[in-house]
């Protein structure tokens, strides 16, 4: 599976960790991120991870920010881009199973290294239920 990657500052650690956990499951990873902890404005890091998920680049994303809302608002700009906010195992499976949710945005101030490994563990083995889920999935998209 490709999934493209990106963060702010407040996700640089998280990433790396993140990188690796993929790279080891023999996943192909597309870092967009930053790769220090200087400050820096999330949207010029998110649009490229949002691109290549919108365009069918990548099968899945990886957001990081500090609260991961400003991720998850710039990512959902993109046409069928359904990124979820998650900080809790449920959400995670939840996104993937009724939303199909193709983008994580892991509010990395909020939650452990390990919960965030945990969630990336379960999004990217999750698979969407379809079924009445896909109906309300369709209706999501303003184009």
């Amino acid at each position: 599976m490709k999934i493209a990657i990106a963060n702010d500052h407040a996700g640089t650690e998280y990433k790396f960790e993140i990188i690796k956990y993929l790279e080891q499951q023999n996943h192909k990873v597309v870092n967009f991120g930053t790769d220090d902890s200087d400050s820096m404005d999330y949207p010029d890091t998110i649009h490229l991870a949002a691109y290549e998920v919108q365009n069918n680049k990548a099968d899945l994303g990886i957001i990081i920010c500090g609260s991961g809302n400003g991720a998850q608002m710039t990512a959902n700009k993109h046409q069928n881009v359904r990124a979820a906010l998650c900080w809790n195992n449920e959400l995670v499976t939840l996104a993937r199973q009724h939303n199909n949710a193709n983008i994580l945005a892991i509010p990395a101030r909020f939650v452990s290294l390990q919960q965030a490994l945990g969630f990336v563990k379960i999004f990217i083995n999750t698979e969407f239920e379809g079924g009445r889920h896909q109906t309300r999935v369709a209706k999501i998209s303003c184009s």
